[in-house]
């Protein structure tokens, strides 16, 4: 792209007076910016258009529409030059200018396009689709405001609007001529047309949904995939009559009605008005992604007959699930097929990933809100269901009446995504079996050829080569760069783990990584850490499978014991960050909680010597770079048989911390990697959980009075060792021991004890924790979403690379 730095300095320099018209000495940081990353989009937009065009054209190939509420992609302007090949010589030219390159990283804002792992999955994929030349195009929507932007005020999380668009966003483009109409409310008339019956949709209301393209690129080539997001605006925006009769705010309405659907990612659903809005967006990017997809297909096919042949979708969780009726509905009401023509194009299209073990987390909508919504695609959700129940093997009708998409008033969403797709599969090994032998038990005996596993993966490109700069340059020098391309070569590696040398180095590294964090929390918490200190980190959605209750309690049994019994332990420095969704209380509890501990540890005189508890507000790509590559150990505690996968676990194995974790998710695949003397596995295994549940037998109570230590910290949760209003945390307290603990802390809390005296005798020997820490480097390579994706490709897509 830029032959040296010179030539780097003359198209910018020239860039420059184009995008602003001002000279480059008046300009702000922010201006250097965007023309940065302009002058880069019109780099990229050529190689977008050429990749594009070959496909279309005379190839014609098949591609991969993945459909996600999230893509959590971060900041793009490092990655983009990186995967370029251009960050050293713009380094270096923009020095020469007076700039200093990580000033103008520091003026984007991290898109606010989704929240958790789902969203940071989705980005990986998009990462490693591009890499490994298989045509894709992500499906999702364009969040004004995201999640929300997490501000901790006296311990409380209070949710601001995440304002990631206020200045643009460079890596856009809008594509106005590629917009879509969609359809909401009304009803639906039946007429014979033609000698077919057809179904006519009427006094609906219209939305219109604007695609915005992101390029996705490739790693050291010129092949760039995009991620489409689509924004909805009305179609009459200003109504002049309702204006010049001085009705102001009724002139711009619809307006506000339609653009609230892209406002924000999940927005509460604990109120009617909430849920219908989820509804819309779900409906609303399932729809216009279906309709962009159909035009391009029928620009380049003359015929819908080999629809299965150029295009497969990826169900990323059951948000996108109404892809299947609302498919059905184009292909008969629009392109006039009939029914059994249809689904067979949509059964042969369609595949979903499962996300959820938690029967009560599996996606659920009233019958009501539906049809209201959406009349003509209820009415088919209603035909897949009978054709479902009433069509088949005589021998399992009982199992699919149990098993209907439409029961108790509700639509049940996982069940039409299992239906109505080609391929169903887990996130990992044990989530894949306990779906197939608890969650789906009954619909995997009627549909067995369909359950698959496909163990997550981390893009190694953003979370080692990007976030751990230091860690990459040794790996370089060590083993080559071979591991960026294929990152099992990571495995070289394991030929230095009796080398004293590679040892000291890996050491040095992860304490330059733990000063980068140290500076961070020093400037945005105002604590001190000690970074020759155990970082121990716990960086997740905040929920209470998640069990950082369980960390906050060891927490406070360490103080109590340094402060009551003058017990001496290696210094440890405490760090949580993530998210409570907004409606979720007792998830916004325990930020409470781990708020006030916070503030009791840092403000002890004794007590701080030996720890310290960081909070570390609004959590996201940006601030998970600098964590990842500074953790000492990765906490992964979720109650056993609750997790899916997790991808936190990967990330944090690949820039060596070492798990301490229950043999939970992805957790089971990383211990069978690194062996037992590697990692720190604790508590229930999931068989021993889910026979808790299924015989009922789990007595939290006398857990809780079997165990002083134990019964201690509990009772401190309200006997005003917090604050003297002693009921702050009675409902924390409550669910342990009135509401029988769901998720197992109190049984799990004094294995978790023992885990953490492990650790800590571990690290005192610095020799066999680093080389700890090489072995999880080294084996790290597996969870690269490369292998993911190659693994989906080869098992489901089917996709012909290059």
């Amino acid at each position: 792209m830029f032959a040296d730095k010179n030539t780097f300095k003359e198209q910018y320099l020239e860039r420059f007076k184009e995008i602003t018209g001002e000279s480059f000495e008046e300009s702000t940081v922010e201006d250097k910016y965007k023309v940065l990353a302009s002058l880069i989009m019109k780099k990229v937009a050529i190689y977008m258009a050429d990749t594009h065009s070959r496909l279309n054209g005379k190839l014609n190939k098949k591609r991969v529409y993945y459909f996600s509420m999230e893509f959590l992609i971060g900041k793009l302007l490092d990655m983009n030059m990186i995967n370029l090949g251009i960050h050293d010589v713009v380094k270096e030219g923009l020095a020469d200018l007076g700039i200093d390159i990580k000033d103008l990283e520091n003026v984007e804002k991290d898109a606010g396009l989704g929240n958790g792992g789902l969203g940071r999955l989705a980005a990986c994929f998009m990462d490693s689709l591009a890499y490994l030349n298989i045509p894709a195009i992500g499906m999702g929507l364009r969040y004004r405001y995201g999640l929300f932007e997490q501000k901790i005020i006296d311990g409380h999380q209070v949710e601001l609007p995440d304002k990631w668009l206020v200045n643009g966003n460079q890596w856009e483009i809008k594509k106005p001529s590629k917009s879509e109409i969609i359809k909401f409310y009304g009803n639906v008339k039946s007429t014979m047309i033609d000698g077919r019956l057809q179904f006519i949709h009427e006094n609906y209301e219209a939305i219109t949904a604007v695609p915005y393209d992101i390029p996705m690129l490739d790693y050291d080539s010129s092949d760039v995939n995009y991620l489409r997001l689509w924004s909805a605006e009305t179609v009459d925006d200003f109504d002049l009559a309702s204006f010049n009769r001085g009705n102001y705010l009724n002139a711009v309405k619809n307006k506000a009605s339609a653009e609230a659907i892209t406002h924000v990612l999940y927005p509460n659903d604990s109120n009617y008005e909430g849920r219908l809005l989820r509804l819309k967006q779900q409906y609303f990017f399932v729809c216009a992604g279906l309709k962009s997809i159909l035009r391009r297909f029928k620009a380049n096919n003359e015929t819908l007959d080999h629809m299965a042949e150029k295009i497969q979708i990826q169900i990323n969780d059951t948000h996108p699930a109404l892809i299947i009726p609302e498919m059905m509905r184009i292909l008969m009401d629009e392109e006039s097929l009939s029914w059994d023509y249809a689904w067979e194009r949509v059964t042969n299209i369609c595949a979903y990933t499962n996300h959820t073990i938690l029967p009560e987390a599996l996606e659920k909508w009233s019958i009501d809100i539906v049809r209201e919504l959406l009349p003509r695609t209820y009415m088919i959700i209603e035909e897949i269901n009978r054709q479902f129940i009433e069509v088949g093997d005589e021998s399992t009708r009982e199992i699919r009446a149990r098993n209907a998409i439409i029961r108790d008033g509700q639509i049940h969403m996982a069940n039409l995504a299992i239906i109505g797709s080609k391929s169903v599969n887990g996130v990992a090994e044990l989530h894949t079996n306990i779906i197939i032998n608890e969650t789906f038990k009954e619909l995997y005996h009627i549909f067995p050829w369909k359950f698959n596993a496909k163990t997550n993966g981390v893009s190694h490109r953003r979370f080692l080569l990007k976030s751990n700069p230091e860690l990459t340059h040794f790996l370089d020098e060590k083993i080559g760069d071979k591991w960026k391309y294929d990152a099992e070569r990571l495995k070289d590696l394991l030929d230095y783990i009796d080398d004293q040398a590679t040892i000291d180095s890996l050491y040095e590294i992860k304490r330059k990584n733990k000063q980068r964090l140290a500076d961070y929390i020093k400037k945005h918490n105002k604590i001190e850490v000690d970074i020759d200190s155990i970082f121990d980190v716990h960086v997740k959605r905040i929920h209470e499978y998640k069990r950082q209750l369980m960390n906050a309690m060891h927490i406070i049994y360490l103080y109590k014991k340094i402060k009551n019994e003058g017990m001496v332990i290696y210094p440890r420095t405490f760090i949580f960050s993530g998210k409570a969704a907004p409606g979720y209380y007792m998830a916004k509890k325990v930020i409470r909680l781990i708020s006030l501990l916070a503030d009791i540890v840092n403000n002890d005189p004794i007590v701080s010597q030996y720890m310290k508890v960081v909070f570390l507000e609004n959590f996201n790509v940006s601030i998970a770079e600098i964590i990842y590559p500074a953790a000492d150990v990765s906490e992964q505690i979720s109650t056993a048989s609750k997790e899916a996968s997790g991808t936190g676990n990967m990330k944090f194995m690949m820039n060596g911390a070492l798990t301490l974790g229950t043999l939970d998710g992805a957790n089971v695949e990383i211990a069978e990697r690194v062996g037992d003397d590697n990692i720190f596995i604790f508590g229930l295994r999931s068989e021993e959980v889910i026979r808790y549940y299924n015989e009922a037998t789990y007595n939290a109570y006398e857990v809780y009075q079997s165990d002083e230590e134990l019964k201690k910290v509990v009772n401190n949760l309200v006997d005003g060792f917090f604050a003297d209003d002693i009921t702050e945390f009675k409902d924390i307290y409550d669910s342990l021991i009135a509401h029988n603990d769901t998720y197992f802390v109190l049984k799990d809390f004094s294995e978790y004890i023992k885990a953490q005296k492990k650790v800590e005798e571990t690290y005192k020997d610095k020799n066999k924790w680093f080389r700890m820490t090489l072995k999880n480097i080294a084996e790290s390579g597996f969870f690269s979403s490369d292998r993911t994706i190659l693994d989906y490709n080869r098992d489901i897509w089917k996709i012909k690379r290059g």
